[in-house]
This record gives C-alpha cells, sequence and structure tokens, in this order.
C-alpha cells in the first residue's frame, strides 16, 4: 500500500479483454473477458485509461481517483510496439511522426507530432494470440511508437492513415512505468504511481 493509503498495481492485459472490472450487460458478461478474472482487486479499484480489445500490454489500475483523473489529462508518454501490415516506409514514419489525420468523433482531429522508430530486431514479446491473423505470406515491419494523447483506437488509426494497418498492438510502457518481464494474464502490486513523468 502507498503513503497515502492507496493501492496500484500493473497488469499485462491479454488479447480480447476488456480494459474493465465487470459489465452490468448480462449478455456482454457472458461474452466478454474482464480484468475481474485476473486478480482479486480491492473494492474501489479503476483502470487509468484504457487498451481496447484487440490491443495487449501494459494497464494501470489505482484506487486513487483523483491520481486517475490527473495521468488521463497531464501527458504522460505512452510507448507502444506495433506489428504493421507491410514494410513500413521512410515517408510513412515521418508522416507519423509530424502528425496524421484520423477520425475521432465523426471529426477530423490532426494527432501530435511523436517518436516513431522502426525496430531493426523483432522485440522480445510473449507468442501472439492465436487468434490474431498474422498472415505468414507477407512481410510484416515492427515500430515503436510513443504518444502522449489517447484518443480511441488512436495508433491503430494513425498507422492505417499512412497505408500499413496495426497487426498486433502491445503497451510497454506508461510513463518511466514499463511491462519489463510481464506475461499476458499477469498481475503485480506497484508501491506508487507518483513518479509517472509527463511530457508538459
Amino acid at each position: 500500500m502507498s503513503e497515502s493509503g492507496h493501492l496500484h498495481f500493473k497488469v499485462y492485459k491479454p488479447f480480447e479483454m476488456l480494459s474493465q472490472l465487470h459489465s452490468n450487460d448480462a449478455k456482454e458478461s457472458r461474452n466478454k473477458r474482464f480484468l475481474s478474472e485476473l486478480y482479486n482487486f480491492p473494492d474501489g479499484i479503476m483502470p487509468i485509461g484504457r487498451l481496447d480489445e484487440k490491443s495487449e500490454g501494459l494497464l494501470l489500475l489505482t484506487t486513487d481517483g483523483k491520481l486517475s483523473d490527473l495521468v488521463n489529462r497531464s501527458g504522460i508518454e505512452k510507448e507502444y510496439y506495433v506489428q504493421l501490415d507491410g514494410e513500413i516506409t521512410n515517408e510513412a514514419i515521418e508522416f507519423l511522426q509530424n502528425g496524421v489525420e484520423i477520425g475521432f468523433h465523426g471529426r477530423k482531429y490532426i494527432t501530435k507530432s511523436t517518436l516513431v522508430q522502426r525496430l531493426s530486431t523483432l522485440p522480445a514479446l510473449p507468442e501472439p494470440d492465436k487468434k490474431l491473423r498474422i498472415g505468414r505470406h507477407r512481410p510484416t515491419s515492427w515500430i515503436s511508437i510513443t504518444i502522449t494523447e489517447g484518443k480511441f483506437r488512436q495508433v491503430r488509426k494513425m498507422t492505417a492513415a499512412v497505408g500499413f494497418p496495426t497487426l498486433r498492438l502491445v503497451r510497454i510502457r506508461i510513463g518511466n512505468i514499463n511491462l519489463k518481464e510481464l506475461i499476458p494474464g499477469r498481475v503485480t502490486p506497484i508501491n506508487e504511481l507518483s513518479f509517472l513523468n509527463t511530457n508538459e
């Protein structure tokens, strides 16, 4: 438990699990997977931000609602490893870095400038879920992308906008908290979240 009396956790959210503890929709509860199956979380726990159902990787949870709101609004860096359909070009990387146009709530939105790097070696990640249809006969490539925003499905929309759809998306870092040795479904209590660095 932290000095504030709040509890914090880091989780490797598996592919096809929702970033929520449960659902009030009975049908959804039967057909979807929720974070509550991973750990006996304390009352009042909430995820800080979200990962969409088809994405995986680092998710933070806390009982501190004020902290959760602060993190979501404060421009903290979020880094992802992204496997793309096709061999990404230098031109596409430059477009991603400078900002691209995506749709958000029915409107056009230009993303902020961001850090994008081509990964020359395959990242050390758990094997992909078998439901991920990653073609063996088409070339793929990997990038690291670091954003300070969190629009819905933003990274997927960004890579699609430059012609390289996302096949696999893994969040590896939030601020200076890293996924490290976690494997899908693993939950680890952490002492503090106050050392998260912002980009402001």
